[in-house]
Parts: structure tokens; sequence; C-alpha cells
């Protein structure tokens, strides 16, 4: 027996050095009879980035806080009652409103009766050792109050050891990792990992969305079991993945401090929770502990009902004209608040000029409503061609679609006799409402599901080559990992055109999704395995293995092809690795770089080839958050004529890539006006020459500007000079509504809306006679980005607001002399003045009182040309000198 106590002596000792090294405290645990009196404080700010903003909103609120224990059972559960008791809420003070750091008293907020009889209220906690079991209280309570009462209950949940867990608070259910040292316990949450209901929504393109940037952290203080203090501090920035000076902070903290300990009426013992509960005043339900959404009404917002009332066709376009981008923000509020049947009386009102306007609104609004009214006025049998486009191409463009407006595209399309135009721009459409649904992981609708089957049978059922080309760039814009076996059989087997496009939807899937299969059957289309390929499909298979995590062994062949290739296709494919190793971000840079080291590879006898053909690739602005590229890519035939030129503006941020714009030049069936004879193997094209865009992503239905000899001397004959529209509208690209709900159960609602007036125009100019050539791409933009953070308490409304609009034009112009030897070219990228201008609102509004400051500036970026490349220049010199001596 001594020997047993002995070791049991031994052991407990053990055990009581290892909790003390581990720092847990004893079990929590409020003791009966003794009511404690705590000290609540709460401070929260909300401060915009912008320096010249007019300062933010913030909020104190200090309050007492009564708990006493009324119930426990034998496993340790308690029944809480905790009451706020004497709060007092301040807010900024009107004399330090804009002026960092200034002095003065904050301004007490006067709280109604109503509300101070809420606050007092108690609410009742099923608490078990630091764990929130349960949340008891008035389910008819105000939402912002029930939630500040949320907040409170949320610094009563902890545990006392160290660990990680799941934990539901105000914030949502959330993991938390726990850390124990001597008296203090410090409880660190991840944001980003908590679940709540679903609230709000983002744009596909995560470019065009938020970044955010939240962090928790809470340090409690306990004695003896009883918890002595709390202090929670919790930080959120949200700001423009594009431009991170546009954005918010959110600073919470809040302050726990046992006040003092009283004696207090012993518990009745009563068998049950429930009992306990039944046998205090008031009604209490069971709450949940995650905060309650909350809408704020709008007092202000555009109503369609009143436009209506004053709707004046004439005005109506002038405004449009003027402001597009503003407008169109504007337009859809509008729809996004109203009813059916003022949508459909706006669409059927509003003149013909201005209806693609109220369309794209009313897409982009994408309201239940909306979309009804849509469906009631589009009669795909009777209206116009380039209305139907315009909403076709306003589904592909929209920055989070629904299933209700792809069921819509669906709906209008089926079974219908439809104009070519028409049913292609509606594949390419379906295409890319699909790509962006399944971005959203909703592959599984049924809407989904149809259309992409339409895709594929229209794909099977085609019976000429323009209609088997559509159909594989509507799987472009898809992008579905499924019908890469499709594409690569397309690629491989079809004929050029028909290979092109399918090389072309390969091009648009990301790196993961370029396997070994699909790099397998590239350098079968490069090297040309099974049969011959069409140099544009060789050299697009060349770029997907380079651009997508190339093997050193993959470029190594390619450099080692151009030797045996005609000049100019091996002097464009030369060009393109010079200008990826020049390219700091191209994937490809290091293996090249490694590759280029070796002088067996990299030599002048293999990098001296005498072709016009080039490729570029540079830099246009570069921020903290932004890098935009300018690519350029020119193929010529052996006797000078260009083949395909490639324009390309793209976005990288944040480690995404977004082709902004990207308009394609081809012509084809130019060896037989050159009097130049197919190579063996190439098949014989007929003459055509066309244009295909993407634009944000989406690929466009492509355009044809002659095809055959017959209508190019028709189309130069009687051409107009008046440019081809490639695209022309109003673009919703950002969207987003987020809900932050804080620990402190106050909560930030944060709403970006992105539009873009878009207008592109292209023309080629054929001069046979003086054998030039002259190609011209404008694009004009307005942007207009309104960002906005609403804090809502139940003393305080804080809106911190941010409004920029810009607007750019930027023009690409080509000119080649084909009489030159060797061919004379000349590209000039310019960018006219582009003017812009910010607005900062701060509004404030707490009781009966209000107030709103407003800052802005405005200015302009100066016009620049682009400088190309050396070649470039001394080419230009040339041509432009001979043109004014003319």
């Amino acid at each position: 027996m001594a020997l047993q106590a002995f070791w049991g002596s031994i052991s407990l000792l053990c055990c009581s050095f290892l909790s003390t090294a581990k720092g847990d405290p004893q079990a929590l645990s409020f003791p009966a009879g003794r009511q404690y009196q705590y000290r609540y404080a709460l401070a929260m700010r909300l401060d915009p980035l912008a320096v010249l903003s007019p300062g933010g909103g913030w909020l104190q609120v200090e309050a007492l806080l009564g708990v006493r224990r009324l119930w426990r059972d034998p496993g340790g559960e308690e029944l809480l009652r905790v009451q706020i008791q004497e709060l007092k809420a301040r807010q900024q003070p009107e004399e330090a409103k804009g002026q960092a750091g200034a002095g003065g008293p904050p301004a007490e907020i006067t709280l109604s009766p109503e509300a101070q009889a809420e606050l007092q209220q108690p609410i009742f906690i099923s608490w078990s050792s630091g764990k929130v079991k349960a949340l008891y209280g008035d389910e008819a309570e105000g939402a912002l109050i029930s939630n500040l009462k949320r907040g409170i209950a949320s610094l009563l949940q902890l545990q006392p050891h160290a660990g990680t867990a799941v934990e539901e608070d105000a914030s949502g259910s959330c993991r938390v990792t726990y850390t124990v040292s001597n008296h203090s316990i410090t409880k660190t949450k991840d944001l980003l990992s908590c679940t709540k209901p679903k609230l709000g929504f983002s744009s596909v393109n995560k470019i065009f969305g938020v970044q955010w940037q939240p962090t928790s952290r809470s340090q409690y203080v306990v004695k003896d079991g009883v918890l002595q203090s709390v202090l929670a501090e919790e930080s959120h920035m949200v700001a423009l993945a594009l431009r991170s000076t546009t954005g918010i902070k959110i600073s919470s903290r809040q302050q726990l401090e046992l006040v003092s300990s009283s004696p207090a009426p012993e518990e009745e013992a009563r068998r049950s929770l429930e009992d306990t509960l039944a046998g205090t005043d008031g009604q209490h339900q069971p709450l949940g502990m995650a905060s309650l959404p909350f809408r704020r009404g709008c007092t202000h917002c555009p109503s369609l009902v009143a436009y209506l009332k004053t709707f004046d066709g004439q005005r109506a376009k002038r405004d449009i004209s003027q402001a597009a981008a503003w407008q169109f923000q504007r337009f859809l509020q509008m729809l996004r608040g109203a009813k059916r049947r003022d949508v459909l009386q706006l669409l059927k009102r509003a003149p013909e000029e201005m209806l693609p306007f109220v369309v794209e609104a009313a897409v982009a609004a994408q309201s239940v409503a909306s979309l009804a009214a849509l469906s009631d006025f589009l009669d795909f049998s009777k209206e116009p061609k380039s209305l139907l486009e315009t909403f076709l191409y306003a589904a592909a463009f929209s920055p989070r679609p629904s299933k209700e407006l792809l069921r819509l595209v669906l709906d209008k399309l089926d079974g219908k006799q439809l104009a070519p135009e028409v049913r292609e721009t509606g594949a390419i459409a379906l295409g890319s409402l699909v790509g962006k649904l399944c971005r959203q992981r909703l592959r599984g609708l049924q809407e989904v599901e149809r259309s992409v089957e339409a895709i594929l049978a229209g794909l099977r059922g085609a019976k000429e080559e323009p209609e088997a080309v559509i159909h594989l760039l509507a799987l472009g814009n898809a992008a579905l990992p499924e019908t890469i076996p499709i594409l690569l059989e397309h690629a491989e087997e079809g004929p050029a055109a028909v290979s092109s496009a399918a090389i072309s939807a390969l091009r648009r899937f990301p790196a993961r999704h370029i396997s070994s299969e699909v790099k397998r059957a590239m350098r079968r289309i490069f090297h040309e395995k099974r049969k011959s390929y069409e140099k544009t499909c060789r050299l697009a298979a060349a770029e997907i293995l380079l651009d997508s995590q190339p093997l050193p062994m993959d470029v190594i062949n390619i450099l080692l092809a151009t030797g045996e290739m005609e000049t100019e296709t091996a002097t464009f494919l030369l060009r393109k690795v010079q200008s990826s190793l020049r390219a700091p971000h191209h994937p490809a840079r290091k293996i090249m770089k490694d590759i280029m080291g070796d002088p067996r590879i990299n030599n002048y006898h293999r990098f001296s080839k005498a072709g016009v053909s080039s490729s570029f690739l540079g830099p246009l602005t570069a921020t903290q958050d932004l890098l935009s590229t300018f690519g350029l890519d020119l193929l010529f035939l052996e006797g000078g004529f260009l083949r395909k030129s490639v324009s390309d503006f793209s976005l990288l941020s944040h480690d995404r890539r977004l082709r902004a714009a990207q308009v394609t030049i081809e012509a084809q069936g130019m060896e037989s006006m050159l009097g130049e004879s197919v190579l063996e193997g190439e098949e014989e094209t007929e003459l055509m020459a066309g244009m295909s865009a993407i634009f944000f992503d989406v690929q466009l239905r492509p355009v044809v500007f002659f095809q055959g000899y017959a209508d190019l001397m028709a189309k130069v004959l009687l051409s107009s000079g008046e440019p081809t529209s490639v695209v022309k509208g109003n673009l919703l690209l950002m969207d987003h509504h987020q809900v932050i709900p804080l620990q402190s159960g106050l909560q930030v609602v944060v709403k970006v809306l992105g539009g873009l007036g878009l207008d592109i125009s292209a023309n080629v100019d054929v001069n046979i006679w003086e054998q030039e050539l002259r190609t011209s791409i404008k694009t004009r933009g307005s942007l207009a980005i309104d960002f906005q953070a609403e804090l809502d308490a139940p003393f305080l409304q804080a809106t911190v607001r941010s409004q920029t609009e810009a607007e750019s034009s930027i023009h690409f112009d080509t000119f080649l002399r084909f009489s030159s030897s060797p061919v004379l070219m000349c590209l000039q990228l310019r960018e006219e003045q582009v003017p812009y201008r910010e607005i900062f609102t701060v509004s404030r509004s707490a009781g009966n009182q209000s107030s709103t400051a407003r800052k802005g500036r405005q200015g302009a970026v100066p016009s620049r040309e682009l400088a190309l490349h050396r070649d470039n220049s001394r080419a230009c010199s040339l041509l432009l000198a001979a043109e004014k001596e003319v």
C-alpha cells in the first residue's frame, strides 16, 4: 500500500507539473450567488484608404454589463443572465471631421427611449466552461440591437486549453486556435474560414473583384476560474484588386473588464434549463449566434417609377451619349429595384437609338423583374438582328450570370428560325455563360447541361466549316476540361480553319489543363508527324507548348525546327522566343534563358533570319497592383503580304491574367494575288480577310471583310472608308456585394459597381495600285467605378464612398508598302489624353443628426505614343517621310 501511495503521489506531481507547463487554467465558471459587473467598451472605425478622402466614421460605446448565474447542472452546464446597463454611445465630433488627429470631445449620440428599453432587455446564455452552447433572447428585437448583444455573447466564447476548434459567434462558424500561458488565453480566429448563410455576390473574374484581408485576435485573462478581462481586436482591409488605394480599413476593438462582484440571490432549485428560463420575465426564444443580416433602406436611390413620370426620349438620348458609364450604372440600380411592368414600360417607350442601352442595363441588373420584362419584350422572330445581338453579348459579358439568365437565353434560341448572325452569336453567348456558371461551381444545373449539349450538337451537325468554327470557339468560351478530347480531335484531324479554331479554343484553358496528352497532340501538329498543317496552326501549337510550363526539350526542338522552316515562319517563331525572354512575367522565361545559354542553340546563324515577321510584348503601365501589357504578332508571307496580325492588351494582377482585348486580323489566299505557289502539303485557300476579337476573356463572333476576289474588288471600288464596328455597348465589369459581420455584432456592407462604355472599330484599306495596306483599330472607352462601404450600428450609420471616372482612346495603326524591297512596315500605337475624376464622400447619420463631407480631384494623363522597337521606328521614319513628300 505504501508503494502504491508513493507511485500515486509521483503521478499526481507529474500531472500537476504538465498542467502547469502547458499553462492550463482551471475550468471556467461563474460561482453561484454572485453578481459580476463588467465594464464594456467598443471602439469601431471605418476609414477610407484614399489619402484625399474626408476622414471616415467612428463609433465609441461604453456600458456596464451584469452577469449572473441562474442555474447549473451536475455536468457543468450553466445558464447565465447577461444585461446591458447605462449604455452611452459617441461618434466623431463635427470639428474633427476630415482632420486627422483633431481634438475636441466626442459627440454624444442620443438614444431613443425604444432603443434604451430594447438594450436593457437581458439575454440568456447556456455556457459550459467557456463554450457558448445556446443563446436565448427576444426574437422580435430589432436586428441591429440583437446583433450587438450577439457581439457581447461572442466575448464569452472561449476554451481554457490550447488547441484548434470550430466555434460559432457573431462572425459565423469559424476555425479558431488557442494558446494558453499562465492566466492568459489567446484566441486567433481565421475569418477566411468562417461559414455563414451566403449573402451577396462577386464577379466571376477575380481580377475585377476585391482583395479582403481580415485578422482577429482575442486575449482573455482568467483567475481562479473567473473571467477577469477580454480584449478582442479585429481588422479588415477591403480594396479593389486592380487598385488597392480604392478601399476601406475596418477596425473593431472590444474590451471587457471585471469591475466588481457582489452578493446576489441564490439560485432556485430547478430541474432543467428550460424550467429556469420559464421562470424569468418575458419570452425567450433560442437565437443563433451568427449575426442577422441587415438591409439598409435607401432614400436617395434612383426610382424607375419617378424616372418614367418625367421620361423624355430625346433628353434621355442626350444624357446617355454624354455620360454612358455613369448613366449605365444609374439605370442598372433603377432596374434592380423596379417591378416587371415598369421595366417593360421603359423598354416599350425607349427610342430606337436608346433601346440597346436599356437592354444592356436590364441584362446587367439581372433581377427577376428585369429578366421577365426582357422575356416579354424580345421577340427573336421580329426584332432587328442588332438588338438581339446586343442582348446576347450583354448576357455573354455578365460578370456573374445566373441560371435564370442562361434559361432566358436558351428559351429565346430554342427551336426558332434565326438569322445566321444571331444563331452564331447565340452559340458564343452560351459558351461564355456556361464557363462562368461552372466557375461558380454550378456545373450540375440542368440549364448548363442543356447549353453544353446544344453546343456539342451544333458541332456534330455542322455541315460547313464556318459552323464548326463557331461552335469550337463557343467551347473555348466555356473552357470545360471534359471537352478537351473533342478539341484535340478537331485540332489534329480537321481542315485548316477548323484546326485553327480548335487550337485557339485550347489556348483559352489555364495551364493546369494543358496535360501531357494535350502537349503530345501539339507536338504532332507542330512537327507534322501525321500530316501537313497550315503554318498558323503549327505556330499556334508551338505557342501552347511554350506558354504552358514547357519542358526544356520542347523549347529546344522548337528552336531547332526553325532551321527547316520558311524564312518568315522561322523569323516569327524566333522573335516570339526573344520577346518571351524579355517579359519578366512569362511562365517559360527561366527555362528559355537557361537554354539560350547554349551556343549551339543561341547563335547568329539561327537568329539572323532576314524576314520581316515580328513579335513584340511590352508593358504599358505598371502599378503595385496591376501590370498592363501590349503584345503584337505579325506574320508575313514570303512575298511580303501580311498573313496574320494579333494585337493583345492584357492585365496581370495578383497572379491572375485577363485578356482585356485581343484583335486578330487574318488574310488568306493572298499567295495567288502575289503570284506565289502554295507550298506542298498545304491546302489552297480561298481569298479572304476577316477579323476576330476577344474582349474581357469572351470570344466574339468573327467578322469577314471580304471573301473571294470578286468581293474584294467590289469592296475596294465601293468602299465608303467607314470602319467596321467590332463591339459597341456598355458592360458591367465589377459587381460585388459583400456583408462583413464583425465579432462586435456590427455589420459592414461593401458594394462595388464598375461599368465600361466601349466602342471598338477596325478598318482595313487595301490599295492594289499603290501596293499598300493600312489597318486601323480604334478603341474608345469610359470607365466608372463606384466603391461604397456602409457601417450599420443601432445608433449610427456611416457611409464611405469613392467614385472614379476616366475616359481613354487608343489608336493602333499599321501601314505596309509592298513595292519596297524589303517590305516596309510601320506600326503606331498612341493613346490620347486620359481625363479622370474622383469624388470621395463620407456620410454619417445618428439620431436626428446627419452630415456629409466631400472631396474630389480631377486631372488628365497626357497623351503618348509608344515606341515598339528600333526597327519599327526606322521603318516609320522612312514611310511617313515619303508620304509627306507626296
